[in-house]
């Protein structure tokens, strides 16, 4: 009497897990970085502080930007947009210096933002502009929430760039259709397309490059 076979209880990885983990990942990568690219620049072009200059005439309210406090979010924003484009443009080393610099580019991000919270030099500069006099002082100094939000966009950018760390080599790269071969030389071309023997002038321009345009 035979045994009967036992069912499997044991499940094998299909092929189609990783790949689909790897497209998970991208577009988890891709979503964070250009959202928090965003933020970044759309916080530094927002009112960071409120303040007021004083006059002996009376009071003028005051306010500075995120790029009036520091230029390093907006700038920082826009280098890790650039890196989360080129990661797919490298392959192997390349690709891991490249998303090391996104990452780094959203920790920067949020660095200076969060110091910028607290900075008052610019409205200070904006006050002195305003009296006349270097060193003026700023009174009923307030903040906003913007600069909070460039933080944000820094740290979504940061994840994205450890995701690229952690899955970007099993991310697809641009198609190497158009690189050329390791020589220095181009691909092989197309073969040229034989004469149409019906038309006498293709005939004539077979026989001026000296070919037999009857084999």
């Amino acid at each position: 009497m035979s045994a009967v076979p036992q069912p499997r209880t044991d499940t094998e990885p299909t092929p189609a897990r990783p790949a689909r983990s790897a497209k998970r990942s991208l577009a988890l990568a891709l979503l964070l970085g250009a959202a928090g690219a965003g933020l970044a620049l759309l916080a530094s072009g927002r009112i960071w502080a409120r303040g007021t200059a004083v006059l002996a005439q009376g009071e003028l309210p005051r306010t500075v930007t995120g790029a009036d406090v520091t230029g390093v979010p907006g700038a920082l924003a826009v280098v890790g947009l650039a890196a989360l484009v080129a990661v797919f443009a490298v392959r192997r080393v390349g690709r891991i210096v490249v998303a090391a610099l996104l990452a780094l580019s959203g920790l920067g991000v949020t660095v200076a933002a969060a110091l910028g919270n607290a900075d008052t030099s610019a409205l200070r500069e904006k006050a002195a502009d305003a009296v006349g006099l270097a060193g003026a002082d700023v009174h009923h100094v307030t903040h906003t929430v913007w600069p909070w939000v460039a933080a944000a966009g820094g740290l979504l950018l940061l994840l994205a760039g450890a995701l690229a760390l952690v899955f970007g080599r099993s991310w697809p790269a641009m198609s190497g259709r158009y690189e050329r071969t390791p020589g220095g030389a181009r691909g092989p071309r197309r073969a040229p397309a034989a004469p149409d023997l019906e038309r006498p002038e293709e005939i004539w321009k077979s026989l001026d490059r000296g070919e037999d345009p009857t084999r």
